[in-house]
Formats: structure tokens, C-alpha cells, sequence
């Protein structure tokens, strides 16, 4: 989509350049997904050259510019990672294009890179106007449908992926009313030392929920976890209805703890 209203676009962009009516740019796709009259400058963040990916002594980094293909394709050891990219069920042209910052930042129900940055304890770096940094997990990153933690003139700099949860054990269920069908409920199980067991649920509900057993939970033990979702917290569009998201979540739930188990 055509953004008429944008007049200047700034490249390379650095986070003291943002004034009101700016929009940082990414890959693009979700940027030019839908008509933002408030919008009058892009800021390019691609060209500022930040490294795709940084390996640390405590994980890997990942840059909001990194492309999901590239993703994808330098950690493709871990399952999990190929498995949440695959869930875009997007072409190869989206794949090289569409951005791992611009996912979080779009904060969609099933926003892909939201389910395995929540699911593996990831953390954003975020960056303010005036250059000051802070750290969010990004299981509290995105609120709701669309919303965010990110003040005005904030970028989403980086996300930390700890080699901990890099190195897990994992299940992952995803259910959708169609074959190429958007995400309506995203499940991760990751193993915990002694037999614990993280549960993230996505998708069926528009933030993260995230639930932490630290021993072998029981079946009854996830099942009351689960039911403290709120009704309310499940993403209703046409995509699927509250109550079938509520049941794919119990259900998916069941069979990753019983994975995880044996």
C-alpha cells in the first residue's frame, strides 16, 4: 500500500532523528500493510548496518533488522526457531524481506517471532530518542492486539536469545481453521532443569501468557494454569472464535506437557 502522506524518507536513521509524525522502517510489511494518515517521514533503520546476528557468551543476538530468512537460515539447528518462522506460512519474498523487530513491533495475535521470543525468556533492547537504552522481556513487550511497551520515538534495537533456552528441549503445537491459515492458537513448551516445565500460550490470546512449573506439572497443574486466561484475553476475529481458541489452547497445552514429560 501506497503511504501518501510520507514526503521524506531518512537513510541511514539514528534514534535522535525522530520527531512526531515519523515511523521506523524496517522491512516494510507490516509498515505498508495498511493506510497511517499520521504518518509523514520513514525512518530507515536497515541501512544503519547493524549485524543480523551476534553471538554472545549468554546468547544469541538478535538485531530488529534481522530478516526471517536469515533467521531461519543461521539457526536452524534449533528447532524451535524453524518452526516459528515456518508458522509465517509466508513466500520466499516476505521471508527476505519482513524483519524479526518488525514482527514484535506489529504485535499481532500471531505474530510468529512473538511466540518464540516469549518462549525462550527473550529480551528487547530498546532505544529512546535521547539514546537511553532499557530491557524488556518479550513475554511483557507486547500488551494487546497491536500495542506495545514503545513510547514515542522508542526503537526496538535488539532481541537477546539466552543460550539456556536456546539449548532446551522442546514442544510446539499450532492450530488454524485452514491448511495456510493465520495462527489461532501457538503453544511452546521449553524443559526446565529437575523436570520443570515453561508454557507459553500465543496466538489464541492477544499477549503472551507465559506459565512456569518447577517441578513435572501434573495434567490438573496445567489445566489451572491455563484457566486463570481470562475468558475476555482470547483474540476473537475471523480467525477463530474465543471458545475454539480456548480449547486448542487445553488441548495443546495437555499434549506439550505430556511431551515434555517423557
Amino acid at each position: 500500500m501506497d503511504l501518501h502522506t510520507v514526503t521524506e524518507v531518512i537513510s541511514p536513521a539514528a534514534p535522535g532523528m525522530w520527531r512526531p509524525g515519523d515511523a521506523w522502517l524496517g522491512g516494510g510489511t507490516a509498515l505498508f500493510g495498511e493506510p497511517r494518515p499520521d504518518v509523514s517521514r520513514l525512518l530507515d533503520l536497515p541501512s544503519a548496518g547493524w549485524p543480523s546476528l551476534t553471538v554472545r557468551d549468554d546468547g544469541v543476538e538478535v538485531a530488529a533488522t534481522c530478516t526471517i530468512a536469515e533467521l531461519a537460515a543461521r539457526l536452524k539447528r534449533h528447532r524451535i526457531v524453524g518452526q516459528c518462522c515456518h508458522s509465517f506460512l509466508a513466500s520466499f519474498k516476505i521471508w527476505n524481506v519482513a524483519t524479526v523487530g518488525g514482527n514484535l513491533c506489529a504485535a499481532l495475535p500471531a505474530g510468529p517471532m512473538i511466540s518464540l521470543g516469549s518462549a525462550l525468556d527473550g529480551v528487547c533492547t530498546l532505544i529512546g530518542p535521547a539514546g537511553d537504552e532499557r530491557r524488556v522481556p518479550v513475554a511483557e513487550f507486547v500488551t494487546g492486539d497491536g500495542r506495545t511497551v514503545l513510547r514515542d520515538g522508542e526503537l526496538l534495537r535488539s532481541v537477546l536469545l539466552p543460550a539456556a533456552s536456546l539449548r532446551s528441549r522442546t514442544s510446539y503445537r499450532r492450530g488454524s481453521l485452514h491448511q495456510h491459515g493465520r495462527s489461532a492458537a501457538l503453544l511452546i513448551g521449553r524443559a526446565e532443569p529437575g523436570g520443570g516445565l515453561t508454557l507459553t500460550v500465543t496466538a489464541a490470546t492477544r499477549r503472551p501468557w507465559v506459565f512456569r512449573f518447577g517441578a513435572p506439572p501434573s495434567a490438573d497443574d496445567v489445566a489451572a494454569a491455563v484457566a486463570t486466561i481470562p475468558p475476555d484475553a482470547y483474540t476473537d476475529d475471523v480467525h477463530g472464535r474465543p471458545a475454539w481458541r480456548m480449547h486448542l489452547t487445553r488441548l495443546f497445552a495437555e499434549q506439550i506437557r505430556t511431551e515434555i514429560g517423557a
